[in-house]
């Protein structure tokens, strides 16, 4: 008897219909069981594992030979999320489980030996296909139900076990549904973070400098020695940000449930993603790819930031990937099985030492490298990459005595509001221009139409440009840098004094910074 039950198989970030095909017949051999479709290396191990799964639990089927589809064939299936599908197709094959409408439903999970429904990759974009394609319900592992039920308009139930399906549509007991409340739990979640700016103590000029980048969305550079605060500092950047919208968080879910890095029983996604990739990371590893796609750093750090602590140690070709993906805010991956446009707009932030020492310019401890080192050191880094990183500032070490004294700092809500202000004024500003949301995004147009410089403040940044030697790029970031300290300062016009901040936080284009 042939039987379907419908699945869907991830496409990059997006899932695709599979329709699941079981058929069986007797044909005088031996039971013999295909799977066609482009299954990968998990999918024909499916057969031994749900074949064991039925005798386990007492479903005797007949020593016929069968055939299993997965349609459309000439897209790659890849996972064990269609163990379930198939073995649903095959109880119905075998007239041992009745659907009416079973093309209404839509089945994904592993199944292990025993019968148990096991937790898999990428539940949310699915989710998302069956409600586009008006299904009535979806059948899920238990632990992936939350995920899946931040959908609306679409009935989710969790699974545990493989006879909670039969005993559902056999009438024997009900599964019940899913429900998440989706905003409630998002917007409860927003504004709890582990780690807040009233815990550092002095450093006040690199707390602006953060300051503007949260406001700006700018990227930032620390420099420094070890030990003044620069991870410490980077990890409290998510806690001035502005929250996530529930778009966002959508798309931010998304990516990070492909790749399988969503806490257990997550819903949504509620506070900005920081990635903090060690420094022998792989190209394929920050940009996403491999054989079977697997999203990149760059793409789990989307709406959020990526920190690259001890940025001279990562592979020079490494750092150069990064250099399309800051411009456009996207990723294109051509492999040969696929080609893939992803979103990864994110904020860089960087860290390094000022020398392979580490105590160039440090106040009480002497520098053992020559300039010709530190020049080298610093130019592991190639200068377009450092051109598209808007502020760069340098991290003094603060004294003891400082340490001991200085009072509880400035604490994260309170910037937060200024960040907020700033980002308000950005939002109406940019309300009509679609992809640009914040003054980094800002293109050459935008810049003129919205940064006019008076004479002062264009003859101080004409001075700057001739005595750094900075380039076409570098003179645009410090336009956007002083149109965002204007926005924190909620001037009309960008002015001189906006200027020389801008300029100020241009550190390591200074000439005589490696002497």
């Amino acid at each position: 008897m042939l039987a379907k039950t419908y699945t869907a198989a991830l496409q990059g970030l997006n899932a695709m219909p599979v329709t699941v095909e079981a058929d069986n017949f007797d044909d005088g051999h031996n039971q013999k069981c295909t799977i066609v479709g482009l299954p990968d290396g998990a999918v024909r191990e499916s057969q031994d594992r749900i074949l064991s799964a039925l005798r386990t639990n007492g479903y005797k089927t007949p020593g016929n030979s069968i055939v299993i589809n997965l349609s459309p064939a000439d897209i790659r299936k890849e996972g064990s999320g269609f163990d379930l599908p198939i073995a649903i197709a095959l109880l119905i094959s075998y007239n041992l489980l009745t659907i009416q409408k079973s093309e209404q439903y839509m089945f994904v999970g592993e199944l292990s030996l025993d019968g148990t429904v096991l937790p898999v990759k990428g539940i949310l974009p699915i989710s998302i296909k069956a409600r586009e394609l008006g299904l009535t319900a979806l059948f899920v592992p238990e632990e992936n139900a939350r995920e899946a039920a931040v959908v609306n308009n679409l009935t989710v139930y969790g699974v545990k076990h493989i006879n909670e399906i039969v005993a559902h549509f056999s009438g024997l007991s009900q599964l019940q549904p899913t429900i998440v409340n989706t905003r409630e739990e998002f917007y409860a979640q927003q504004y709890t973070f582990p780690y807040d700016f009233d815990e550092v103590k002095g450093q006040e000029n690199v707390k602006r400098a953060f300051e503007v980048a949260a406001a700006g969305g700018h990227n930032i550079i620390l420099v420094g020695s070890p030990g003044c605060g620069k991870s410490m500092m980077a990890k409290r950047l998510p806690s001035i940000l502005p929250p996530l919208t529930l778009g966002e968080s959508l798309e931010t879910t998304q990516i990070h449930s492909i790749a399988g890095k969503l806490v257990k029983e997550t819903s949504l996604i509620s506070q900005r993603p920081f990635r903090s990739p060690h420094h022998t990371v792989s190209d394929v590893a920050l940009v996403g790819g491999g054989n079977t796609f697997m999203p990149g750093e760059i793409c789990l750090a989307h709406n959020g930031v990526l920190f690259l602590d001890e940025l001279p140690e990562f592979n020079r070709s490494v750092l150069e990937t990064l250099r399309q993906p800051l411009e456009d805010r996207v990723i294109t991956i051509s492999r040969s099985r696929y080609n893939l446009t992803l979103p990864c707009s994110f904020m860089l932030v960087a860290s390094m030492n000022p020398c392979p020492c580490g105590y160039h310019h440090h106040p009480t401890r002497n520098c053992v490298c020559t300039p010709s080192q530190i020049q080298r050191y610093i130019n592991k880094i190639s200068g377009p990459l450092m051109d598209r990183i808007d502020i760069q500032v340098e991290v003094e070490s603060v004294p003891f005595e400082d340490i001991a004294k200085a009072p509880k700092g400035e604490p994260s809500a309170t910037i937060r509001e200024r960040v907020l202000r700033a980002r308000q004024i950005q939002n109406a500003r940019y309300k009509d221009i679609a992809g640009i949301h914040c003054n980094a995004q800002m293109t050459t147009s935008l810049l003129q139409k919205h940064v006019q410089l008076d004479d002062q403040a264009l003859n101080l940044l004409r001075t700057a440009m001739k005595r750094l030697n900075l380039s076409a790029r570098a003179y645009d970031r410090i336009l956007k840098v002083s149109r965002t300290i204007a926005d924190l300062e909620g001037a009309e016009q960008v002015q001189s004094h906006h200027i020389a901040e801008a300029i100020g936080y241009r550190n390591l284009d200074r000439e005589d910074w490696g002497i």
